[in-house]
């Protein structure tokens, strides 16, 4: 069977007229957005500190780290599919009340198995949200005002993790790692008493029955896909326990796309993919969001081992590119109005890809921060611009009644395009590293070569003890992560003007596309 009931069309959502009360909705709804995705890299300061607390070894600190941001992806679907159904504010001031006390319980954690317990709680509660906050703004906003919200939630899912790590940054130096959590909690007070008073319920008029073997195999098929791309940069692809869970994830994500094919009532229509506005919003934001997370992923060493930046100053360092990129998707709609979605998505692109190009150009061992400036902004700049435009062609594409499920699908676009740039960017950058470290390292000890061999932040560590030789190894180390940094920008680069032709040809189009509707049986 293809058929869906009317619940796939008919939507009981009330269209907010007041701009007095969109206003309000847009902070609340901003504001649980911001706790959300602060806390997927708030964490990553504080490592030594996780460690050295619990005692920890640095695979034990990363699954506190990881454990949410796994728990968040699995479930981003089907909660988002509940929100749809269940009502979207009911589900949005519980998944609040749920993220605020785990990340309470997780400030007082007594031991590490309290912390990964409440991180995956965290997790529960941040999936109930982020997509609820985008399906308000699409589901109660009309059309006139849409684009611009829009345009301000992407402003803060793309901006906020950055912003979230500096907050989070200062909290440890200036108080403990416990006082990252007090973050969180006050943007999710402040969330439950503005939502409470602001936000309108809205829900599927008729969702029928829950597609509950498509929830099990997204589920399964995110935390496969998700693990494996978080594992493959550590133990490598050709690790056991990461092809096994990318055979796990190849074969859920064959059953849930041929179940839902033929489910009654379809947790995802997959046939939605064949409107032009879904197809390419996703693709876009898979590819950006993923350039993005290789890119920071490689700054950080950059600015902590090659300048000798502290890991506060080196958040700092990112921040241009956060806030240009959250001013331009604040500004992207007016571009929209004007030349049209297409077109600001190539811009977008473009833009970004000028700024990786710049990054692999002008960035040196002796440049400092100022060359590494031009590269950052010009990315931050295209990526805000892209963003927003990509965001509202996914949710577009959807009927309302199906908001929830249409901005789930935007955020598991995201997270699973950051894990999987990390992956890519930060092998690239590895194996160049390591093919261009090795005829530098000439007369250092094999001991100590081998160490210095596996990252610039072990050869940092052993060139202190490594007596005469120590200046060479730091000088072969920083000059290979370079020659590994441009690789990776390249690599990007590539991938980008791929993009750039993709969305050219197949952006969404001028003209409003019809939407897919299925057919009942």
């Amino acid at each position: 069977m293809t058929s869906t009931s009317s619940a796939n069309t008919n939507e009981d959502a009330p269209i907010v007229d007041d701009p007095r009360r969109r206003r309000a909705i847009l902070w609340a709804v901003c504001i649980a957005l911001m706790a959300v995705v602060a806390s997927v890299s708030g964490l990553n300061v504080a490592q030594p500190q996780l460690a050295t607390t619990f005692d920890a070894s640095q695979g034990e600190v990363l699954w506190i780290i990881n454990t949410y941001v796994l728990t968040l992806a699995a479930l981003l679907l089907p909660l988002g599919s509940a929100g749809d159904r269940l009502g979207r504010k009911p589900v949005l001031i519980a998944g609040l009340v749920v993220f605020g006390v785990a990340n309470i319980v997780a400030a007082g954690a007594p031991v590490i198995e309290i912390m990964l317990a409440a991180r995956a709680l965290s997790g529960v509660g941040a999936a109930m949200i982020m997509p609820v906050t985008l399906a308000v703004i699409t589901s109660s906003f009309p059309d006139e005002a849409r684009a611009k919200a829009i345009g301000m939630w992407t402003a803060v899912a793309g901006g906020g993790g950055i912003l979230g790590m500096y907050l989070s940054a200062v909290l440890v130096d200036v108080a403990s790692w416990r006082w990252l959590f007090a973050l969180p909690v006050v943007l999710t007070v402040a969330a439950v008493l503005l939502g409470l008073r602001a936000v309108p319920n809205s829900r599927a008029a008729a969702p029928g029955r829950f597609d509950v073997l498509g929830a099990l195999t997204s589920i399964i098929a995110t935390v496969g896909l998700t693990f494996a791309l978080h594992e493959a940069p550590t133990l490598g692809w050709s690790a056991p326990i990461v092809l096994l869970s990318l055979a796990t994830a190849v074969v859920a994500i064959v059953v849930f796309i041929l179940w839902e094919l033929h489910a009654s009532f379809p947790l995802l229509d997959v046939r939605y993919f064949r409107t032009r506005g879904l197809s390419s919003g996703t693709t876009l934001l898979l590819v950006l969001f993923g350039i993005q997370g290789g890119v920071s992923l490689v700054l950080y060493p950059y600015f902590q081992v090659v300048l000798g930046w502290t890991a506060l100053l080196a958040t700092l360092g990112l921040m241009p590119m956060a806030l240009v990129m959250m001013l331009a998707s604040a500004l992207a709609p007016r571009l929209v109005s004007r030349i049209g979605a297409r077109a600001a998505m190539v811009i977008g692109l473009s833009l970004a890809t000028l700024g990786l190009a710049l990054m692999a150009v002008l960035v040196s061992v002796t440049g400092g921060y100022l060359p590494v400036l031009p590269g950052l902004i010009t990315m931050g700049l295209g990526a805000g611009l892209a963003m927003t435009p990509s965001t509202e062609a996914i949710t577009s594409s959807l009927p309302r009644a199906r908001q929830g499920v249409a901005s789930a699908l935007n955020d598991l676009t995201r997270e699973l395009g950051s894990a999987l740039g990390i992956a890519l960017l930060g092998g690239v950058l590895i194996a160049g590293y390591q093919s261009s470290i090795g005829d530098r390292l000439d007369g250092v000890p094999a001991d100590l070569a081998g160490a210095a061999r596996d990252g610039i932040a072990n050869a940092a560590e052993v060139s202190h003890r490594a007596g005469s030789h120590a200046e060479q190894i730091l000088t072969a180390a920083q000059d290979a992560f370079v020659a590994g940094w441009q690789q990776a920008m390249w690599a990007g680069v590539a991938v980008m003007g791929v993009l750039v032709l993709v969305i050219a040809l197949r952006g969404p189009r001028a003209e409003p596309e019809p939407q897919y509707e299925p057919s009942a049986e």
